[in-house]
């Protein structure tokens, strides 16, 4: 099944990240919405993950969707310097990856698993590149905030190229995690709030179903 996965992202190359700011329906946002989004603290008993895994629209739709989860936030991680913009990460020399910072509650959803669906609901096996979108800040990246997520990353990594889940062993990097730096606030919640984006249509939408049948149990109901 997930071979069929990478092969379905290969075949949309046609509709590239580069496109998502292309044409009338992705136009540039009016100037007041490039400030960037607020990071949220976590509650009482939440936990933070940090993930990169391409393109962060149809990411942050994947893990907002999971029981447990209180929000998710779309940035970038893993670079060097502070509070980039999302034009400054395209162009490169950053460092950064877009990436997205999960509040969860660990007694509902634990590591392990937001681990598990963070390596099916993207190709981790190829480098700098996550289906039509190539490049550095498209990279997979694990950050871990304790020598214990260290070891499960690692562990989860083993199980999946053990498994033979993909037909390439795993390139996905695993890092300490630094700083998280939230992107502008056009970009969270793009999965909901522009359905009809070429984009969504043919590249997100088609990763977030594939998720969706390989963890059903994992889902939310609507509403809550």
């Amino acid at each position: 099944m997930k071979q069929l996965f990478v092969l379905l992202l290969a075949a949309l190359g046609a509709v590239s990240c580069e496109a998502r700011s292309g044409g009338p329906e992705a136009a540039a946002p009016p100037q007041e919405d490039h400030r960037f989004a607020e990071l949220p603290k976590p509650q009482p008993g939440e936990a933070v993950a940090t993930f990169a895994s391409g393109c962060y629209w149809c990411a942050e739709h994947v893990f907002e969707s999971l029981k447990g989860v209180r929000t998710v936030i779309s940035g970038h991680a893993g670079g060097t310097v502070p509070n980039p913009t999302y034009e400054q990460v395209g162009r490169g020399g950053t460092g950064h990856a877009e990436a997205i910072q999960v509040y969860y509650d660990p007694k509902v959803v634990s590591f392990p698993t937001l681990l598990k669906v963070f390596f099916v609901q993207h190709d981790p096996t190829t480098l700098n590149r996550q289906g039509p979108d190539a490049g550095e800040e498209y990279r997979s990246i694990a950050f871990y905030r304790s020598p214990q997520e260290k070891q499960q990353i690692e562990a989860e990594i083993q199980r999946v190229n053990a498994a033979k889940l993909y037909p390439s062993p795993i390139v996905t990097q695993v890092v300490p995690f630094k700083a998280f730096y939230p992107a502008e606030r056009y970009h969270q919640d793009y999965f909901v709030n522009h359905p009809d984006n070429p984009y969504i249509r043919n590249v997100s939408t088609p990763r977030y179903n594939h998720f969706a049948k390989a963890f059903p149990e994992l889902i939310r109901k609507s509403g809550t």
